[in-house]
């Protein structure tokens, strides 16, 4: 496994320095033996230095997901988002931790003409983010991209199901598999990505059974969001189970209330200030006796 020790003179934000092992994709694909995941994988989005350094303890690996589009920038979906964004929010992240896989997502438009464009991509993304995995959307037809890359030393997360970069095509972003022939492609789309080497596959959005058919046919551990408690980790959009959103995916479950209380925070300084009540002696300067 590789190291990493965080500079602590460049933030006020950065605490002491942890120093340690970081997980490796190899790592995460060995949590699957035969079959089985003794304990699960834990994922979550991250797209800033300080939620890296708050998430980086308690996960396995931290996703700079193309997300960001939506939940940073206010974008509509992630077709928009562009590898300047990628990159700059993927250096970020792995600034801000230490223990985690980093993987950041390969924006729509940046690896669907051939591998050779992912390649550039992909190689661009680990250069300057210093992550250890990209991320790709597509199944069977990504298959020889994944491929391409793993054999030319890209780690690869699959991702199958609902793929947010084909809302256009899938007509939106409900729950996939309902037709027979559906969840059939999705199953023959994960095996593929399996095949092809990525090293976890992210499924999506299916209904629950399809994904416990994934988990039993595919070597590689799979990660859910909106799938199954039975796949062999779980990932989330952090601003989502952090209700940081009025509105959020049927399968979310909001751990907390942030978005209340920031605005409860703001309504507090607010008054304070109208109100002269603050800043005290205690947050201004004076001269020492």
């Amino acid at each position: 496994m590789s190291t990493f020790t965080i500079d602590t003179g460049t933030s006020r934000a950065t605490p002491s320095p942890v120093p340690g092992k970081r997980m490796t994709a190899p790592s995460i694909r060995a949590r699957k033996v035969d079959g089985k995941t003794e304990q699960p994988i834990v994922m979550l989005t991250a797209y800033t230095m300080r939620m890296a350094q708050l998430l980086d303890p308690h996960c396995d690996m931290l996703l700079v997901g193309d997300s960001l589009g939506q939940v940073i920038y206010g974008l509509p979906s992630t077709i928009p988002v562009t590898m300047d964004m990628m990159c700059a929010h993927g250096a970020a992240v792995v600034r801000g931790s230490w223990h985690a896989l980093v993987a950041v997502d390969m924006p729509f438009g940046s690896y669907e003409a051939s591998p050779r464009q992912a390649f550039e991509s992909a190689s661009r993304i680990m250069k300057e983010t210093g992550c250890a995995a990209v991320k790709l959307e597509g199944g069977e037809a990504m298959a020889p991209t994944i491929e391409f890359l793993t054999h030319r030393g890209i780690p690869v997360i699959g991702h199958v199901g609902l793929t947010p970069q084909a809302v256009n095509i899938l007509g939106g972003y409900g729950a996939r598999g309902r037709e027979k022939r559906e969840a059939g492609k999705i199953i023959a789309d994960a095996k593929a990505v399996d095949e092809a080497g990525a090293f976890c596959i992210v499924v999506e959005g299916v209904l629950e059974g399809i994904a416990d058919d994934i988990v039993g046919e595919v070597a590689t551990p799979v990660i859910g969001i909106g799938a199954s408690a039975r796949c062999d980790g779980q990932v989330l959009v952090i601003d989502d189970m952090l209700g940081m959103f009025e509105r959020t995916p049927r399968f979310v479950k909001r751990y907390d209330d942030l978005a209340t209380r920031i605005g409860e925070a703001a309504r507090t300084y607010a008054e304070e200030v109208r109100a002269r009540s603050f800043p005290t002696a205690d947050q201004t300067y004076r001269p020492k006796p």
